[in-house]
């Protein structure tokens, strides 16, 4: 299925893409990050639910595997998240993307500094502003960067009491 959608995704699953520098972090660390942060034996119910590392050349399969055997090891169970080749990343609906954001009075503003939808998704401001609105972080990482997201004061206040709730 070459155009799925929320309703009819066919054998897709909802997935993220992530793209990263490698001088910054590396493969190693990001298998590792992402086995920390979900349910690595669980299987969801739903194909369109179930976890996938997906790997672009032999050497990440290679490290995708080991770290999930090593996983496997230390916990003692089986590990139902796929390993699989990337072949394509189609993206979700537009009423999908940054989803948090575009549900408060802060899509307006980015909005307005990303018109085209491309660049909207790919900001790295809106993403961030997308995960603090998700429950994503604290006042102080915030307060940290903040005045780099750039919004309005009138947006910086709404954000930061949002994030304090």
């Amino acid at each position: 299925m070459s155009n799925p959608t929320y309703t009819n995704l066919g054998n897709h699953a909802e997935t993220i893409q992530l793209d990263y520098d490698p001088t910054q972090i590396s493969y190693s660390e990001l298998l590792d990050i992402f086995w920390q942060n979900h349910q690595p034996t669980s299987n969801y119910g739903s194909s369109q639910y179930r976890a996938i590392v997906f790997y672009h050349d032999q050497e990440q399969r290679k490290l995708a595997e080991e770290s999930k055997m090593a996983l496997a090891t230390k916990l003692g169970k089986e590990i139902v998240t796929e390993i699989a080749p990337y072949q394509n990343f189609t993206w979700a609906e537009d009423y999908h993307q940054k989803y948090q954001l575009r549900n408060s009075p802060l899509a307006a503003e980015y909005l307005q500094i990303y018109p085209d939808l491309t660049d909207f998704v790919n900001s790295s401001a809106v993403a961030r502003v997308n995960g603090y609105l998700a429950g994503y972080g604290t006042s102080e990482m915030l307060a940290g960067e903040i005045d780099r997201l750039g919004l309005s004061q009138a947006g910086k206040d709404y954000l930061q009491k949002s994030v304090s709730r």
